[in-house]
């Protein structure tokens, strides 16, 4: 019995892990391709940094789409398990992500060109909106009584796992000459996606159902509509998942996406040299996760949560200073700092946090809904508001970095409220 519990575990960690992996895959290629080239592609008449701001601006549309694929996944996944969201959410992600690699650009026909590539972001918004709260909840209700935290730190590892393999890939194809980058190039990251997708559907449709919400079904008790009894009695808790949030979404985007046209454009350097550094950033992230998950369940979610939120609000400021040196070597140091430490710390605990915020019947939806509402509030326009920013002050990222530990003081404030809950016993609802 013990041996089964164990076999059932290990699956469930694995489809949690794989399919975030390729989730965000297919979505960070986005952002990089954002950031590089999709202004030129699809908004070429436009003056480059409107363009650049164009181009970050249908990237904002898919945050925009993230809370009604969290409400509609919410819905599926409280109502009829949390296995059928997963393989669903990877299925429209793969696909819309291989059609942007397939799609024509302004050049080819017009205005159609930025419309379609709206469309199919907007799907991959939808997507990632489920799939977060899936993935966490194979994870955390799997997982037992002291090690959540932990269990649901491995699901949140799969993203930078995604960044490397979106932003390895994209690093070879833009080895290629600027002609072919920009005719072809671009899209082979997106079109070997399917290949990812296939692989996580095998994993996917191989394991069982959650134990808590099974136990929940059995007694015939899911809730008839969990978002409105979300909204009902968990309004608080809610609220406090959106705030928490808003340093964690937002600090990731600028040192992901926007470092990328902020580095290449106002400082001159090599697209390739900063693409590297948040390569190998995410390789220290990924043991940062587990080890800020881990270390969740035995200090708390609060404790550890909170000193990420404070090493970011203090810490954006010598970030963009090393960035102004020009020094790759303090780059990529900043880089590793911002992504191992301040959004690790942050980021890890979440998938149990949030999860423990909720009652089985509801979680899904409060967890997911919660979560991808601070999407668009946050990381959708940090890159906009960004590049404005630095606009306006002449290239100068002081501005930038004041907005950003704005939303560290909004985070730090969201956690003191929120209430501690690594000791809570979720089975016994």
């Amino acid at each position: 019995m013990k041996d089964r519990e164990n076999s059932t575990l290990k699956k469930a960690l694995l489809a949690a892990f794989i399919g975030t992996v390729i989730e965000w895959y297919d979505y960070f290629l986005y952002g990089t391709a954002a950031a590089l080239v999709f202004g030129k592609l699809f908004f070429p008449t436009i003056e480059p940094t409107a363009g650049t701001m164009a181009a970050f601006a249908t990237y904002a549309v898919g945050f925009v789409a993230r809370p009604f694929g969290g409400m509609f996944f919410g819905f599926i996944g409280d109502k009829y398990g949390r296995k059928i969201t997963l393989v669903w959410t990877l299925g429209l992600m793969g696909g819309s992500t291989f059609l942007i690699g397939c799609l024509p650009t302004y050049g080819s026909v017009g205005v159609l060109a930025p419309v379609l590539l709206v469309l199919l972001r907007c799907i991959q918004g939808i997507a990632l909106g489920g799939e977060w709260g899936g993935a966490v909840l194979m994870a955390v209700e799997h997982g037992h009584k002291g090690r959540r935290g932990f269990y649901g730190s491995l699901a949140q590892a799969g993203v930078p796992v995604g960044i490397i393999l979106g932003n390895g890939i994209f690093m070879l194809s833009s080895t290629l000459s600027e002609q072919a980058f920009l005719s072809w190039g671009w899209r082979i990251p997106f079109l070997i996606g399917v290949i990812l997708t296939i692989v996580g559907f095998v994993i996917r449709t191989h394991v069982e159902e959650t134990p808590l919400f099974t136990e929940l079904k059995r007694q015939n008790l899911p809730e008839k509509n969990p978002i409105l009894s979300v909204f009902r009695s968990s309004k608080k808790n809610l609220l406090l998942v959106v705030g928490t949030r808003m340093a964690e979404n937002a600090s990731f985007y600028i040192f992901t996406v926007f470092i990328l046209v902020y580095a290449t454009k106002n400082l001159g350097l090599s697209k390739t040299e900063i693409l590297n550094g948040i390569i190998v950033a995410s390789f220290f992230q990924f043991f940062a996760i587990i080890f800020f998950g881990a270390l969740s369940d035995r200090i708390g979610r609060r404790a550890v949560y909170l000193f990420g939120a404070t090493l970011l609000t203090i810490g954006i400021f010598p970030f963009f200073a090393a960035l102004n040196t020009k020094s790759i070597e303090l780059i990529w140091l900043a880089v590793i700092i911002a992504l191992s430490c301040s959004h690790s710390a942050m980021y890890a605990p979440q998938a149990a946090f949030f999860s423990e915020l909720f009652g089985t019947h509801v979680r899904y939806s409060g967890a997911s809904f919660g979560y991808q509402i601070a999407a668009p509030l946050a990381g959708g326009v940090a890159p906009i508001i960004a590049t404005y920013l630095l606009a306006k002050e002449n290239g100068e990222p002081w501005f930038v970095a004041t907005y950003v530990a704005i939303m560290g003081i909004i985070t730090i404030v969201s956690v003191l409220l929120a209430k501690e809950t690594s000791k809570l016993d979720i089975s016994r609802e």
